[in-house]
């Protein structure tokens, strides 16, 4: 087969599963948008309660999803092989590393609710609508961290249509139960926020009963069963350690410090928190597909280095970093042109429309950088085996200039939300230098499949 066959090769398993895996993502937004949405159709402060407490959410899914990249990687490269079994002893590990995550935000968030959020706001009414809506979402945590982690293992074995389903699922679960619950229609009780929850606690179990059923009685890739899923073996404990705790510090660390950026706003103003809320919420949808390009690079690069076509990294690597860039351009000119229309659909204050204007604006510029350096450092990297570079990268940049010049901004300067939010999202552009130089350079190329099991 020669170069150009290969590629095309590529490309279409890169698009196959990068379509399944951005409509999974896509439809999992929608069901915040929903909540969103209709949160502020309710009221704004139910809005910016509900956003906060998500912050946790946000943080947990970085988290899992440092996780899951450890299963994706090595999972990817051992399918590369044709070697089911260590895949499903990395699997294992991965789902061990989650559930005790999950456990810790839930136990967390029980006990310390109002001492939490009160690190991201000072406004009291807002901080006692995010306690009502965490007493119910705490109980989330655990049943999130493992569906995320077995999606991450079927994406790695190029399977992420059951995503689709579950998140389709989802979002018609979740929008009639926020439609009943939350303004008390059909005879229910208006429970507000609180119904937001209920609705969201639902739609999780429904997730993971889908994804469950999946794995254990349809796929026959992996072929696990349950004592797969709750057996731990040492094996393959060091290889999945060295790979996967780089991303999980990095996740971790990057939902603190984005959780840093939200009590930066948060302490400005209400009217910041509700322009932030909707801003981040339009911008996740819009960036699905640029963002899931990480995840299919990640498997596609992951699959060629176990299969050993090292030949193939360099073209494949550069075909890629087209799409990516291709992907940021027009997912920037998208948001630009569809900011003023969708803020007009919430029911909001002229100030929070007029900052989240303005914060939109800001991320049709800042998104392009960020749909070409993240899938460059978590996807074309990371697949390659070298996890530790995107650690390096994000957390440099996010703690070393971001976050010290947007306290500057917002507290000693007292510059106005609309520079201060620009600081924030600033890194997405400067880091696209040195993460194309790195990428370009081909020293990240590492077949942990080649390790030592023992």
């Amino acid at each position: 087969m020669n170069l150009r066959q290969n590629r095309n090769r590529m490309l279409k398993e890169f698009f196959v599963l990068l379509t399944a895996v951005a409509l999974q993502q896509l439809l999992a937004l929608t069901v915040n948008l929903v909540d969103n949405f209709m949160l502020g159709s309710y009221s704004e402060q139910a809005m910016s309660g509900a956003a906060l407490a998500n912050q946790l959410q946000y943080m947990l899914q970085m988290l899992t999803g440092g996780i899951g990249a450890g299963v994706s990687v090595l999972g990817s490269q051992y399918w590369g092989k044709q070697e089911i079994n260590p895949i499903k002893e990395i699997i294992s590990l991965g789902l061990k590393f989650s559930v005790a995550a999950g456990v810790l935000f839930t136990v967390l968030t029980l006990l310390f609710p109002a001492q939490i959020i009160g690190l991201l706001t000072d406004d009291t009414q807002i901080i006692a609508s995010s306690v009502e809506y965490l007493s119910v979402m705490s109980w989330t945590f655990v049943i999130y961290s493992v569906s995320s982690v077995l999606l991450f293992s079927l994406r790695s074995v190029q399977t992420a249509f059951i995503g689709m389903v579950m998140s389709g699922c989802t979002i018609l679960i979740n929008g009639a139960l926020n439609y009943v619950l939350i303004y008390g229609n059909f005879g229910a009780p208006e429970l507000g926020i609180r119904g937001a929850a209920y609705a969201t606690l639902t739609s999780r179990l429904v997730e993971l009963a889908t994804i469950l059923i999946y794995i254990l009685r349809v796929d026959r890739k992996l072929r696990l069963k349950v004592k797969d899923l709750l057996s731990f073996r040492k094996t393959y404990l060091r290889i999945y350690f060295q790979v996967s705790f780089p991303p999980m510090v990095t996740g971790m660390l990057w939902g603190v410090a984005q959780t840093a950026q939200t009590a930066i706003l948060g302490h400005i103003s209400a009217e910041a928190i509700a322009a932030n809320s909707i801003a981040a919420v339009i911008f996740q949808l819009f960036t699905c597909f640029g963002f899931s390009c990480a995840n299919a690079a990640s498997v596609v690069i992951g699959k060629t280095v176990g299969r050993g076509e090292y030949d193939l990294i360099r073209p494949y690597s550069r075909t890629l970093q087209l799409v990516f860039a291709g992907f940021g351009a027009v997912t920037g000119s998208l948001i630009f042109l569809c900011r003023k229309w969708i803020v007009g659909l919430y029911a909001v204050t002229p100030e929070t429309r007029a900052l989240s204007i303005s914060f939109l604006t800001i991320l049709s510029i800042t998104v392009v950088g960020s749909c070409y350096e993240y899938p460059v450092e978590s996807g074309i990297i990371a697949g390659g085996g070298d996890t530790k570079f995107a650690a390096y990268m994000d957390n440099g940049f996010m703690w070393l200039y971001t976050i010290p010049f947007a306290y500057l901004s917002a507290f000693v300067f007292e510059w106005s939300p609309v520079v201060t939010y620009a600081i924030l999202k600033s890194d997405q552009i400067l880091k696209c230098l040195p993460n194309g130089l790195r990428c370009n350079r081909y020293k990240w190329l590492r077949d942990w499949t080649r390790q030592s099991g023992e």
